[in-house]
């Protein structure tokens, strides 16, 4: 068959590939396609400038990223091997409950009840578990509400801190901290480190190297808290804390405040107790309720509503809290034992009160009962007759005849501690207060206390000084008088020439051999008072004439011991001492002092029907202002006057002093039974006349003095012991002077 003339049909693979059409075949509705070319042209264009920085960022990014994640990387292998080598030299917590560098004192009164502290008082290690559940959770509402969340550091607290810190005007670093409870409590270990006295010159120069908040103090802290979290569980850190926090007035840890504020277990706390423990955390001195206990209320009223706002109290509880704030014991209402306390503290060994590093019990004479007594006799003076705006001043002590002090009042302000104690520290002029002295040194002698004297003008040669001429108060002349009217009445004159018959160095060493251990004046004006005494020592000095004229060093410590221990390291640091003036002149000189009360110039001092003795004093320029006494069972010294030394206007010791002592002693003797001084009355027959000194020679003494005295009255030999003994002193001051 011939295909000849006739058109092969083309293949089916062909027309995979259509042949490319002619320009004259191209239709005339088909689009042109954009070429790249074209597309190109259309594209915006960048600019050289942008395309070399995009390039320069992109570089960077590359290298910030690199290396940042390199970092990163390195940092937190560097600090997972800091937290876990801290984490590994940690102790054991039992080791961290109690740091202290120094130690504690209790102090416990006559009836052996705590009344006072001293150092870092420590209560004894508690737990988290075994603390009230209200403490616990006060702390954890007012310092950390996210203390069971976090890992040791808060991020968020630490942003909200600079936040404020910034809003506030200061650094992003200073004021809040956004610490967590885990970094507090690594500060109050001092990150391991314990105090060295070598490197810190006391515990407050240490605790402020703890306390610094430098970056890199901030950085070993943070690695410290989150070492810490990794080695303890979360109670275990609240147990440090919650037994190294300071809490104001020298408590360290809860117990011990709970103890100190409120006299019971840091387990037995109410909320309304909790929320006041816990408040003190952010500023202990000044929220201490012994500061300022409205002040710590409110604050506590604070930590109560964060409490309920953090559904650690229900309502009906927190509103009872808020309306029956928690209120201090009777121990912390004392004060911690005011000017007392400080006094004890500073009769015992310094390594054992001011500085010891031991836990340390020390049982005082303190009696509370006359204590209360002394202050509000201070008290009720002041509001009735002082005027408002007054800065006069006032000192009380009150002790038995063996020089137990069994009360102390150094100002005016009695809730005090560490303030200036007026009635050991302030040595003033006693005045006549002084001529105890003088007429015991007679009566020991032999004097009667019906002996006459002739008060009349007299004036004496000192040498150095010139012509010495004494006054009485009232610028008048009283004759021939008795001992006992001159000492009533305390005329100067008649004490002045009795002093100079004595001999003016019998004088000055029986004061001495009282107690009285101040420098004394070496001239005639010793007789009236010119040597400057402290209240205690003057006080302490009339109880040797109550206990029948042995010396007295008063006391106030009784025994000391470490805690724990039932045999004390040392005992009663005073009491009586030697004989000074024999027992009946002793006797007699009370008789005369009951006098003063009774019918001289104490009688604002009198307490009724029980026998008191005492004497006035007011000194030159009537700066100081004095009465001393006693009855049979206390002594008692009062001091008034301006710190400045400012002269008193209108007041002399037979005024509010005599007044002050009154009020304390009336109160002192509340359901005491009534008993009698140990004073005798002198014979009628025993005065021997008028004493007559000769005319004093040019070295200021009496030609026959003390001598003459005994020869004329007694002999030259022989007669009764105290006679014998008046020679032997006499005799002993000669051989002293040459």
């Amino acid at each position: 068959m011939s295909n000849s003339g006739r058109k092969k049909p083309p293949l089916v693979a062909e027309r995979r590939f259509p042949k490319k059409k002619t320009a004259a075949q191209k239709p005339a509705s088909k689009k042109r396609t954009p070429t790249k070319r074209s597309a190109a042209k259309r594209q915006p264009q960048r600019g050289l400038i942008r395309r070399v920085l995009y390039g320069t960022f992109g570089w960077l990014f590359k290298i910030v990223w690199g290396f940042g994640w390199r970092m990163a990387l390195v940092c937190a292998l560097f600090l997972g091997l800091s937290v876990g080598y801290v984490s590994f030299t940690l102790p054991p917590v039992e080791q961290l409950l109690d740091g202290r560098a120094r130690g504690s004192v209790t102090l416990l009164d006559a009836q052996r009840k705590v009344f006072a502290w001293r150092g870092d008082q420590f209560g004894g290690a508690v737990t988290a578990t075994s603390v009230s559940p209200h403490l616990k959770n006060a702390i954890v509402a007012t310092e950390d509400k996210r203390f069971y969340k976090h890992f040791g550091l808060s991020p968020r607290g630490i942003a909200s801190a600079v936040r404020i810190n910034l809003r506030e005007g200061r650094g992003p670093l200073s004021g809040h901290g956004g610490s967590t409870l885990t970094q507090q409590t690594a500060k109050l270990i001092c990150l391991g480190t314990p105090f060295d006295a070598s490197r810190w010159k006391d515990e407050a120069a240490y605790e402020a190297d703890c306390r610094q908040g430098s970056l890199v103090r901030k950085a070993k802290e943070a690695v410290y808290a989150m070492a810490m979290e990794f080695k303890y569980t979360k109670n275990e850190i609240l147990t440090v804390y919650i037994n190294r926090a300071f809490l104001g007035a020298g408590a360290r840890g809860f117990e011990a405040a709970s103890q100190r504020y409120f006299g019971k277990s840091a387990a037995e706390v109410k909320p309304n107790e909790a929320a006041m423990l816990a408040g003190l955390l952010v500023a202990p001195t000044r929220y201490a309720p012994t500061n300022n206990l409205e002040r710590s209320q409110e604050r506590a009223a604070t930590v109560v509503r964060l409490m309920e706002e953090q559904g650690y109290l229900a309502s009906p509880v927190a509103r009872d809290a808020q309306a029956n704030p928690a209120r201090l014991s009777k121990a912390a209402q004392a004060k911690a034992g005011g000017y007392f306390a400080d006094w004890v503290m500073t009769t015992g060994p310094e390594f054992f009160t001011r500085n010891t590093t031991e836990d340390v019990i020390i049982r005082t004479t303190l009696d509370q009962r006359v204590q209360r007594a002394a202050e509000a006799a201070m008290k009720t003076i002041f509001e009735a007759k002082v005027r408002s705006g007054s800065k006069a001043q006032a000192a009380i002590v009150i002790m038995s005849a063996d020089g137990a002090v069994r009360a102390m009042v150094g100002g005016r302000q009695t809730k005090v501690s560490g303030a200036f104690n007026r009635a050991t520290m302030a040595k003033r002029q006693p005045g006549s207060a002084f001529k105890p002295f003088v007429y015991g040194a007679a009566l020991d002698v032999g004097r009667s206390p019906l002996d006459i004297i002739e008060d009349a003008a007299y004036c004496i040669n000192v040498p150095g000084s010139g012509e010495y001429c004494p006054k009485n108060y009232d610028k008048k002349f009283h004759g021939q008088v008795t001992l006992t009217e001159a000492l009533r009445n305390s005329y100067n004159i008649p004490a002045v020439k009795l002093a100079e018959e004595v001999g003016l160095d019998v004088v000055r060493k029986v004061a001495t051999d009282f107690g009285i251990g101040s420098a004394m004046a070496p001239g005639p004006a010793l007789a009236l008072g010119a040597s400057e005494v402290t209240l205690l020592e003057l006080t302490g000095a009339y109880a040797g004439i109550l206990n029948g004229g042995s010396s007295v060093a008063p006391y106030g410590l009784v025994e000391l011991k470490l805690l724990g221990n039932d045999e004390p390291l040392m005992s009663a640091t005073g009491g009586i001492g030697e004989r000074v003036i024999s027992t009946g002149a002793a006797e007699k000189l009370t008789w005369m002092m009951h006098k003063v009360v009774a019918e001289g110039t104490g009688k604002r001092a009198a307490l009724g029907t029980r026998d008191a003795a005492g004497k006035t004093g007011t000194s030159q320029s009537a700066k100081d202002a004095w009465f001393i006494g006693f009855t049979a069972d206390y002594v008692a010294g009062v001091w008034m006057g301006y710190d400045d030394n400012t002269p008193l206007t209108g007041v002399t010791g037979s005024g509010l002093p005599a007044e002050i002592w009154h009020e304390a002693m009336k109160r002192a003797h509340e359901g005491l039974p009534v008993r009698v001084l140990p004073m005798r009355a002198p014979d009628p027959n025993e005065g021997s006349g008028p004493i007559v000194l000769d005319q004093p020679t040019r070295d200021g003494q009496t030609k026959n003095g003390i001598d003459k005295l005994l020869d004329g009255l007694f002999g030259t030999s022989g007669g009764t012991d105290e006679q014998v003994k008046a020679r032997d002193i006499q005799q002993g001051i000669n051989r002293d002077s040459r």
